[in-house]
């Protein structure tokens, strides 16, 4: 008998790769997630619709689960209170229900967000944590709630990926694709000449699988996960640009000050951008993932150009569902709102 899944947030932009890989592999798969399961691949997934705050649905959904990936969280737009009670208080449901029914190996995707605004590059998995905002903070308690129950002996894997792009995904990335497409250049703040490292959805899922696949021993610990080859914000943009074919340039824009704008837009509910996005854009932002390729045997395939281009060339496909489909504004599934960012359109 197959053996099977539980992964939290399953309906999400990472979720449904992750189910998709899997489903190549012959595993069955519960999906767990506040939002519809609306993929094709919905009647050969066992899904549940409900709340990960909610510790009769979650152990319902955990019943018979092997593994468990916890993708569920609540994203920076959301309130605070969503954020601290969705990603604290929902992880210590989800991996108390684990340890209950005695799955084997639990992986949480954290988030390379617990490192704050760093001072140094790269980043390794033993510098301080420092959370910026109420979604940084919460994933560092959600970590922390994980090692409780790594340190009773259950086998927890604790990932923390750089912002990854791919198929489906849209959020803030979304902006940057239809400036492109509609034959606008692009903002970046500062000179745009800063080490800035993604990584692709699915060399993140081969990261989750090698946490399930490989001796415990090995991966009952936690691992920074991103692209091996990545350039600057003005290179790598620069490439979707130039795939739009329109000859427009990555510009850049003096970064004082644009925080600053940026600062009182988001006070004022007018840009989609929050503070971590914008306060790290200009600067170095990379992590080592030597730990993971040592460990693991992590070999990422995708650079970051790889990545947009694939996320890019997606959403071109996609573009008639996109435009047509509602959302939250809230999700990486769906375009953020541009707001008063759209204007930036008149000047590139």
């Amino acid at each position: 008998m197959a053996q099977r899944f539980l992964i939290t947030g399953g309906s999400g932009f990472l979720g449904i790769n992750l189910i998709r890989l899997l489903l190549e592999e012959g595993f069955e798969i519960t999906v767990l997630d506040l939002v519809e399961f609306d993929y094709p691949e919905a009647d050969r997934i066992d899904f549940i619709q409900g709340d990960i705050r909610d510790i009769a649905t979650v152990d319902r959904a955990m019943r018979g689960c092997a593994y468990v990936v916890h993708c569920a969280a609540a994203l920076p737009l959301y309130t605070p209170e969503d954020i601290y009670t969705t990603d604290i208080d929902g992880t210590r449901n989800v991996i108390d229900s684990a340890s209950r029914h005695e799955v084997k190996r639990f992986v949480h995707i954290s988030s390379t967000a617990v490192y704050g605004i760093p001072d140094h590059h790269p980043l390794v998995e033993e510098d301080k944590l420092i959370g910026v905002g109420p979604y940084g903070e919460a994933k560092i308690k959600a970590e922390e709630v994980c090692l409780e129950y790594r340190d009773k002996g259950m086998c927890v894997s604790i990932i923390r990926p750089k912002s990854f792009i791919g198929p489906e995904r849209l959020g803030v990335f979304a902006m940057l694709y239809d400036f492109a497409r509609t034959g606008h250049g692009f903002m970046v703040l500062g000179d745009g000449n800063n080490l800035y490292q993604y990584l692709d959805v699915a060399d993140l899922c081969d990261a989750i699988q090698l946490c399930i696949t490989e001796e415990i021993a090995k991966v009952s610990d936690t691992f920074n996960v991103g692209a091996k080859e990545f350039g600057t914000p003005k290179s790598d943009f620069q490439a979707v640009l130039d795939k739009a074919g329109f000859g427009k340039r990555i510009k850049g824009f003096p970064a004082a000050p644009a925080i600053f704008i940026l600062r009182i837009l988001e006070a004022m509910k007018l840009s989609p951008l929050y503070k971590w996005i914008y306060e790290t854009a200009a600067e170095e932002s990379f992590v080592s993932i030597e730990k993971a390729e040592q460990v693991l045997g992590y070999r990422p395939r995708f650079s970051n150009v790889d990545a947009l281009l694939r996320n890019y060339e997606w959403y071109l496909a996609n573009l008639e569902r996109i435009e047509g489909g509602a959302g939250d504004g809230v999700t990486h599934r769906v375009p953020w709102k541009q707001g008063a960012l759209a204007l930036a359109k008149l000047f590139i």
